[in-house]
């Protein structure tokens, strides 16, 4: 009778056991990637369907033909709405103000998650709560409107920037993920003799990239398709943002009959450059314009977005 030896039977039964479950995973993977690829898809096609809409055949558009592949592909709807008139000027608008605004609203959220988090901060907690508090209660609009009146920020730039920099939301955010920082690389810095704004700007900042990041893209987001600012406080339309100008476009494209009779200033170059299309074209265009430049930025910031919201909204 033979007997196998112990140091040869357990390599050849992990072999066999790492084999079956080898195989039993492969329906498990591919149900996975399946799944995925129909979810992925699913995602991507509503974008999809706005562009083959937009330089398809307006009267195909319209009637609802266009689904999968461009039909009748042509241009003239992007040329039609850039030809209106104060559309550069709102494009510059809407790109100052995200790049300004994104910019100090992840500064402030930084330095403030970084003073929020340092235990000898004066009165700390309380003016913690008075920070979160403004998550939970709302003046209202009139107030608010009248705030911003009494500010001298109507009809002005800055109400853009300044009603966005302080968010609660991202603060919170910046804070819990500087609590899971090693507390030893800002003891080490104080040590060394360090002041408060040197540990900020050496310390804090280059590790809290991802947290950054996230609060970035929120921001860019939040103030490239913001438009609602603009028409309670804005009346110069010089002061108009892209989104705004496209806002107004797409409701008199919607009424041509009106915008015809009710045409002043601009609305006769909205009526000039619609009378050739459709509302549906005129939609859909207006939804690529707003929507790929946020398409285009997003995946600069998708690979310190997941890392930091996981660490900057769960502790430890």
């Amino acid at each position: 009778m033979t007997t196998v030896p112990a140091t040869t039977a357990l390599p050849a039964a992990r072999k066999t056991s790492n084999l079956q479950r080898g195989r039993g995973d492969v329906p498990f993977a591919a149900w996975n990637y399946l799944w995925f690829a129909i979810f992925a898809l699913l995602c991507v096609y509503p974008f999809w369907y706005l562009i083959v809409n937009s330089v398809s055949a307006n009267d195909l558009s319209a009637l609802g033909e266009v689904r999968i592949w461009p039909q009748g592909f042509h241009l003239s709807n992007y040329s039609q709405i850039m030809q209106l008139n104060g559309l550069s000027g709102a494009a510059m608008i809407s790109l100052a103000r995200t790049v300004i605004g994104t910019a100090c609203t992840v500064l402030a959220s930084a330095f403030l998650g970084f003073m929020f988090a340092q235990e000898r901060m004066w009165k700390r907690s309380l003016m913690y709560r008075l920070v979160i508090v403004t998550m939970y209660f709302n003046a209202g609009l009139i107030p608010v409107y009248v705030t911003m009146k009494t500010l001298g920020l109507t009809n002005s730039f800055w109400v853009y920037i300044l009603p966005a920099i302080v968010q609660p939301f991202n603060i919170i955010l910046v804070k819990t993920y500087i609590e899971s920082l090693p507390r030893s690389l800002q003891e080490a810095a104080e040590v060394d003799g360090a002041s408060t704004l040197r540990i900020f700007f050496s310390i804090i900042l280059p590790n809290t990239t991802p947290i950054l990041a996230t609060v970035a893209i929120f921001s860019a987001v939040a103030q490239w398709n913001s438009f609602q600012d603009t028409l309670l406080y804005i009346t110069d339309q010089k002061l108009y943002s892209l989104q705004y100008m496209l806002y107004m476009f797409i409701n008199q494209a919607s009424s041509l009959a009106q915008a015809a009779q009710n045409a002043q200033g601009n609305l006769g170059a909205i009526a000039s450059a619609a009378s050739s299309q459709t509302p549906t074209s005129i939609r859909m265009t207006v939804a690529v314009i707003v929507v790929l430049p946020i398409v285009f930025v997003y995946p600069l910031f998708q690979r310190y977005f997941v890392k930091g919201i996981m660490l900057g909204a769960v502790k430890g």
